[in-house]
């Protein structure tokens, strides 16, 4: 029977048309604007070269995988790890080209681990001749691995955590053991159901001197640990180990839980280029730098920074497309009869959309000066100069906490900007929103660490009053002892700058709140002698304001440092760039007045100057979207398509491709049957549950 749905199209104007015109009414040059952002990794060639190939693939394809369950769906995501390592095989592809295809699958690899945490703590903090070993290996695939640090009762607490490794030294061997069910690892990715050997992070005992009877621990240490057979792929004895279950997202991830029942493992297994146990003796030598024991962590913070902004460029990109395309209602000021108002000409729209645009942009700037700042120290860290690296730990910590918050946040907000649709599966936000959950909790809870960015900042505050008058070692001693000689002189007031007059200003205004607030610290924790728990909120928004500063310093200095983008370009993203600082500053206006890094009249100039800078931007909003260059495939959203067809593509997902729809149901209570004509019931699904 034919199907009159088929011959229907949406109200005109449509949504193809629509942003078309968008499109026309910008002189900017998307791919000015895209090379721009890809410059420096061939981001968009290596895009290109892997689209076609991973869309040519029947397993790839996206229709229908919000309909699968649980166990469906992880058992797609291993066959689509598994072809896509054989892929990368076939076709001889580095490992940026996997992780590329990897990246638009855009599925939570059960590999993950193994190719991020496991491979980068071997490579950190292994000796020479464990490398030599296990690294080949690793690379081969011949093991696959996970990182097991994380346990159900201790997360961010590292040193808390309960799981023993006890040296005998009659078979020199260590012996890991669970002592209690809070010393369960627990949330482990890549563990439960695929890894045969885990990095595992436990409490190194070693005999106190004189004693045999009585240890001593020496705090967390890594070890690798083999914990499934390698043909029957089932746990060893003394390891109980599996998935957790059910999360928010991360519907194709194994997180894993693992006890220990005193489980011998080889002297060999303790990851020793840090620190060691003599094998003979059993004397213990001690990092030279505690924190290199976290550089897997620290890795991992450093990426999860940099992805922050691709995260959020694919919810924004949905966002102003459809809101560009959606109209509802008439100006009421206007025509009564006139069309319907673009969504996102509504100041209310623009102001959770735009400001979220920019942010997208100053995440990617902060994210590639992160990744050279890991890069740099981890290249001083191997030649054995270790100054830098509390300068990236405090960093990473900082910005990792603040950038995935900008990210999940502006998820949600997109999402609610979008109104009915966006809760809908044809938004293409369900799966980002639910996977990148995790981001603001896991390597560290963004409130936890911002405690590590705080007491650095009051240890050099602390080395700039004690040395106010000598030169500054770095940028941030400097404008520490600038602040506080400015403090010390008699009548001296710290400057007020003009940051709606000067762009440089901004940077500076930043810059100076944070420093005044990383000088309270100071004041509170050293001077007064403050319980460190009483000042967790205060050190809290010094982390924050640091970071904040970070990025608007960041962003600034990547359009100032540029050469390339033409004069249209340079002036979208130059409003981009006060419209990030001016809303941030906005939100946080009490700080930056008690600070005195702003001026009262500045302050109650901002609402007023945001949103003159959003009808600046809004004419480009579809063409900024359009120059992160992010493909269909991978937005896997009705709402946002790049050709407009958000009506057409929603009623297909529907009408079409709904396995729901395929199904006719007996609504009849007295009826036991609940598909029709077979005679299934309650009791028949209850027994394949």
């Amino acid at each position: 029977m034919p199907d009159f749905t088929d011959k229907l199209r949406p109200s005109q104007p449509d949504g193809p048309t629509t942003l078309a015109r968008e499109r026309g009414q910008s002189n900017i040059s998307v791919d000015e604007l895209s090379k721009h952002l890809f410059s420096v990794d061939n981001f968009l060639e290596r895009q290109a070269q892997i689209l076609p190939i991973v869309q040519k693939e029947p397993l790839f394809s996206k229709e229908k995988q919000q309909n699968l369950s649980r166990v469906e769906r992880f058992k797609l995501g291993l066959a689509r790890a598994k072809l896509l390592r054989r892929m990368t095989d076939r076709h001889r592809w580095d490992h940026e080209d996997y992780k590329m295809a990897q990246y638009l699958v855009d599925d939570v690899s059960p590999y993950f681990l193994h190719m991020e945490m496991f491979v980068t703590t071997i490579r950190e903090q292994a000796s020479e001749e464990q490398r030599a070993y296990w690294m080949p290996l690793i690379e081969s695939w011949k093991i696959v691995g996970a990182y097991a640090q994380t346990e159900l009762g201790h997360g961010s607490n590292v040193r808390g955590l309960e799981l023993e490794a006890r040296w005998d030294s009659s078979t020199k061997e260590f012996v890991l053991h669970s002592p209690t069910l809070t010393a369960s690892k627990w949330w482990n990715g890549s563990l439960g159901r695929v890894a045969n050997h885990a990095i595992v992070v436990a409490q190194l005992l070693l005999p106190k001197p004189g004693s045999p009877v009585k240890y001593v621990s020496h705090g967390p240490h890594p070890f690798i640990v083999q914990v499934r057979d390698m043909k029957t792929h089932q746990p060893l004895n003394g390891v109980v180990i599996g998935d957790i279950g059910p999360k928010y997202g991360y519907i194709t991830m194994d997180n894993a839980y693992m006890l220990f029942d005193n489980f011998r493992i080889p002297h060999s297994a303790m990851l020793c280029r840090y620190s060691s146990v003599d094998p003979t003796s059993g004397a213990y030598a001690k990092p030279e730098q505690p924190a290199l024991v976290y550089g897997s962590l620290t890795y991992v913070r450093a990426n999860i920074v940099h992805h922050a902004r691709l995260v959020l460029a694919r919810a924004v990109t949905v966002a102003v497309r459809y809101t560009a395309i959606r109209r509802q209602f008439q100006d009421r000021d206007g025509d009564k009869n006139g069309p319907e108002m673009s969504v996102l000409d509504y100041p209310t729209v623009q102001i959770r959309i735009l400001p979220l645009l920019a942010t997208a942009f100053a995440l990617h700037y902060t994210g590639l000066s992160m990744q050279n700042v890991y890069q740099a120290t981890r290249k001083d860290i191997e030649g054995g100069d270790f100054r830098s690296l509390a300068h990236m730990h405090s960093m990473s910590s900082g910005l990792k906490s603040l950038c995935t918050m900008l990210a999940a946040d502006g998820i949600e907000t997109c999402r609610r900007a979008m109104g009915g649709h966006g809760f809908g599966g044809g938004s293409g936000l369900i799966q980002l929103n639910n996977d990148y959950l995790s981001k603001p909790t896991v390597e560290g809870d963004n409130w936890m660490i911002t405690q590590q960015v705080a007491a650095y900042l009051i240890k050099k505050m602390t080395a700039a009053v004690e040395s106010v008058n000598a030169p500054g070692t770095d940028e941030t001693d400097a404008r520490f002892k600038e602040f506080v000689r400015n403090k010390q002189s008699a009548g001296s007031n710290q400057p007020v700058y003009t940051s709606l007059s000067s762009d440089q200003d901004i940077v500076k205004s930043f810059e100076l709140r944070a420093t005044a607030l990383a000088y309270d610290a100071y004041e509170q924790r050293v001077l007064k002698k403050q319980n460190w728990n009483s000042l967790l909120i205060q050190l809290h928004k010094l982390s924050k304001a640091q970071s904040q500063s970070i990025l608007v310093a960041t962003f600034f200095e990547a359009l100032s440092s540029d050469k390339s983008l033409s004069g249209p370009a340079k002036t979208v993203l130059c409003d981009l760039f006060r419209l990030f600082a001016y809303y941030t500053m906005e939100n946080e206006g009490y700080e930056f007045f008690r600070c005195n890094a702003v001026s009262q009249s500045d302050l109650n100039a901002l609402p007023s100057r945001i949103q003159e800078l959003m009808a600046r931007i809004r004419p480009h909003a579809v063409n900024l979207v359009d120059s992160w260059k992010i493909p269909d495939y991978l937005l896997d959203s009705a709402l946002g398509r790049y050709d407009g067809r958000v009506y057409e593509d929603l009623y297909n997902r529907a009408h079409r491709l709904n396995p729901l729809n395929r199904i006719t149901f007996n609504p009849n209570y007295w009826d036991e049957e609940i598909v029709m004509g077979t005679g299934e019931n309650g009791r028949n699904i209850l027994s394949k549950l």
